[in-house]
């Protein structure tokens, strides 16, 4: 049963782009039982679904995450196929979505994970995807059927901030707008079926956060596998296993799985950015957000994660 009483979000627009085909929403087929992974895009997406992962299937090691949970609005591949193989799948589906509220068919009855991380962390992993991508990641963004609008170049700079200023100047260019993707999401943070998971939290107390997502999800826990489950969901394990969790094994990046999987580190920026850089970023967050959402969008709901340090091999990471 769902509340009478609750404005549930509607879907106003369709996103289509080189990455986007918002339409396979409107055919997409909702089971009541269906975690919805939503991010901005490199805020610790493929970390909540090896989470989810280890969650459903109890501790299991063997499973191809990316495979089982697909991006279903990237437009590749078509829609036909994304929609048969999701259809196919027996076990409780987990699926991640890039996209802002206003362009999803929304379910009452879904549970949806909403994944936050500072903007100016997600700008340098973006830098890093960006850089890394190989000419199989282009081939399938810009040359293949139901490209809609412009295609996607190269990085506009070799160095991050000037990469990081391009994305900030141009509103998440060339991807997407980030400040309309988290007030989106913001704005229905207090339904019944949304949670708010923030990469800080995650860093900080993976294992309590794992505890959370659980309960959110009503997936109980086997506390003799416990230990077991949060130590596949730390970065040192992910990185070593990449290919398991990387779309296509991490086959459209230089590197492979482990390019698409990182360091997780936060605070890249730090001794890069200027004063004035930071203030900019953090004044356009209050006017976009607003001060609670933007002090969350900092920081989280748990202690701030100290900025770590940058080193010489780092600016690629």
């Amino acid at each position: 049963m769902t509340d009478s009483t609750i404005q549930w979000p509607k879907k106003t627009k369709e996103m289509e782009s080189h990455h986007f085909d918002s339409t396979v929403w409107n055919d997409f087929k909702f089971r009541d039982d269906d975690i919805v992974i939503a991010t901005y895009g490199k805020s610790g997406t493929t970390w909540t679904q090896q989470i989810i992962s280890q969650l459903i299937f109890q501790g299991d090691t063997t499973l191809d995450v990316a495979g089982i949970s697909p991006w279903v609005d990237l437009r590749v591949p078509p829609k036909p196929i994304q929609l048969a193989i999701l259809e196919e799948q027996k076990h409780r589906r987990f699926v991640k979505t890039h996209l802002p509220v206003d362009a999803l068919v929304f379910s009452p009855q879904a549970k949806y994970l909403y994944v936050v991380r500072d903007g100016r962390d997600v700008a340098w992993s973006l830098f890093h995807h960006h850089m890394n991508a190989n000419a199989e990641w282009y081939a399938a963004l810009n040359d293949t059927p139901g490209l809609v609008g412009p295609k996607i170049g190269k990085p506009v700079s070799e160095d991050p901030v000037e990469y990081y200023k391009s994305w900030f100047d141009n509103d998440g260019a060339p991807f997407w707008s980030f400040w309309e993707h988290m007030k989106s999401w913001w704005a229905i943070r207090d339904l019944p079926n949304v949670k708010f998971v923030h990469f800080n939290d995650l860093k900080k107390d993976l294992s309590g956060q794992m505890r959370e997502i659980s309960e959110f999800l009503e997936i109980p826990i086997n506390e003799d596998k416990f230990d077991e489950m949060v130590e596949h969901c730390t970065f040192d394990y992910m990185k070593k296993h990449a290919s398991q969790m990387s779309p296509l094994g991490g086959a459209l990046w230089n590197g492979g799985g482990a390019t698409f999987i990182n360091k997780g580190t936060n605070g890249r920026w730090a001794d890069l950015l200027s004063d004035e850089d930071c203030q900019a970023y953090e004044k356009k967050a209050v006017e976009e957000l607003g001060e609670e959402c933007a002090e969350y969008l900092k920081n989280g709901s748990l202690a701030t994660v100290v900025p770590q340090p940058m080193t010489d091999n780092s600016l690629q990471q």
